[in-house]
């Protein structure tokens, strides 16, 4: 048995919290338009996805070896939790890009893809992640594959919502003083939850 549910909310907490895709995503919407930013989002789902599929099957070998290797990435979870709630909590919103050079969708794809697909936080965060919302902590390459389609679909829901919305969500997500707060308050709820991944593992 999976827990579809909780995944989804620990995906969720960290593709809302705001980050280079995001703001690379609304700073080119609000720069070339609507089409540039679905041509990107298009490219980063598909490089999201590729990472997944590998990140799955990484997981799939690492997990086989034992229950020992199973609590370690468990551990190895809360840590990976507690970090991205450091980068979060101390992230002062200058990440964001201060100018997109204007090119074709197709190439906004490309670089959206090359950029998610070679993006090792994203496999870490699959490979720990992904076992403590299965029973046994040692997920099946289909429940692997079940929760990494999960995980891309909601990064592109959100991704699009950012795009449809880009005026709108900027103006919430992106201004320095509510970004900072939307940072940290997501920020205690990830180290919470890498506090569980912690106390499960003990």
């Amino acid at each position: 048995m999976i827990d579809l549910t909780g995944f989804a909310l620990a995906v969720l907490l960290v593709e809302l919290t705001p980050g280079p895709n995001m703001a690379w995503i609304v700073t080119l919407t609000l720069s070339e338009g609507r089409r540039a930013g679905l041509g990107a989002i298009a490219g980063i789902a598909l490089g999201l996805a590729a990472n997944a599929v590998l990140s799955v099957a990484a997981a799939s070998l690492i997990l086989d070896q034992g229950p020992a290797l199973t609590r370690a990435v468990s551990l190895l979870a809360a840590a990976m939790m507690g970090w991205l709630a450091w980068e979060a909590w101390r992230d002062t919103g200058e990440s964001a890009p201060t100018a997109t050079p204007r090119a074709s969708e197709q190439r906004h794809g490309l670089a959206g893809f090359v950029i998610n697909f070679l993006n090792p936080k994203s496999a870490l965060f699959l490979i720990t992640v992904m076992p403590q919302f299965v029973i046994d902590g040692r997920p099946s390459l289909g429940q692997g594959l079940t929760l990494a389609s999960l995980s891309v679909a909601i990064a592109t829901a959100v991704h699009l919502a950012l795009v449809l919305g880009a005026e709108r969500a900027r103006g919430a997500l992106m201004a320095e003083a509510r970004a900072r707060f939307v940072r940290r308050v997501l920020a205690l709820v990830m180290l919470g939850v890498g506090l569980w991944f912690a106390a499960k593992a003990l």
